[in-house]
């Protein structure tokens, strides 16, 4: 047998040590970008955003951001009242000024709805100061729309952290993220982002959405896949009902422990 001894070049080897440990850094971000989900409540040691609801509960949410455009989200609203399910729209505050007429429909529709901040722009990225101001200016914007009991947000782009958790509930605000995230806004086709859907969905789940005009294929995901969340005999609740029944069940349980 012949053995081949296979010399490497320092450079090189040394490049090679550089450049995997920082693929494999971005590679872990990118993964963990995408894919993080905050846990359940928030307490006073440990603030957290609302990912699911009463897991013992056969409910589920389905959730919608929109931050641009007005053309998708009216046959999203038109498939929703056929199927005769209310959702929770988070809007930006810069959109709902905009388009007032169309946040209107949303909410004479018996939806719920929550905020995006005012600027869709992500809060990780800005000075905690900065965060301070938009959501401020966006909770005065839906007051003076006469949505003054908006009290739900979800982050720009999901991105949260423990400062930004203590900020909004310090101002009376409920942070809000997702369990189930098919990116729709990537527009995958019908069939994968109802299949991504059905194929995780438990009890209690937060489905996130898109009703900007980029997404294409929802409003046709959503007429196949409510029929089928009803089919597995789950409940379609607003954000606000998951939480009354995880509320419920936290003070069942702290009834039992007394």
């Amino acid at each position: 047998m012949v053995r081949r001894l296979y010399i490497l070049d320092i450079k090189k080897q040394k490049k090679a040590f550089i450049i995997i440990p920082i693929s494999l850094f971005v590679a872990i971000f990118l993964f963990l970008e995408s894919n993080y989900t905050p846990t359940v409540f928030s307490d006073q040691e440990n603030p957290r955003a609302l990912n699911t609801g009463n897991t013992d509960s056969s409910s589920v949410a389905l959730t919608f951001n929109i931050n641009h455009g007005t053309e998708k989200i009216i046959p999203i609203l038109e498939r929703l009242s056929t199927e005769e399910v209310s959702a929770t729209f988070f809007v930006s505050g810069e959109w709902a000024e905009r388009h007032p007429d169309v946040l209107e429909k949303i909410a004479e529709a018996n939806h719920e709805i929550g905020m995006l901040g005012y600027q869709y722009k992500s809060y990780v990225e800005q000075e905690i100061e900065q965060v301070r101001r938009d959501l401020n200016k966006a909770k005065d914007t839906f007051t003076k729309l006469g949505y003054e009991d908006v009290y739900l947000l979800r982050a720009p782009n999901g991105h949260l952290n423990e400062e930004i958790i203590n900020l909004a509930e310090n101002q009376g605000l409920k942070v809000i993220h997702w369990s189930i995230n098919p990116n729709d806004w990537k527009n995958p086709g019908t069939k994968k982002i109802t299949n991504h859907i059905l194929k995780n969905l438990s009890n209690g789940d937060i489905i996130l959405l898109h009703a900007s005009d980029t997404v294409k294929q929802t409003e046709k995901a959503l007429q196949q896949l409510i029929p089928q969340i009803k089919k597995q005999k789950k409940e379609l609740l607003t954000v606000s009902e998951l939480i009354t029944l995880s509320e419920t069940k936290n003070e069942e349980l702290q009834s039992k422990k007394k």
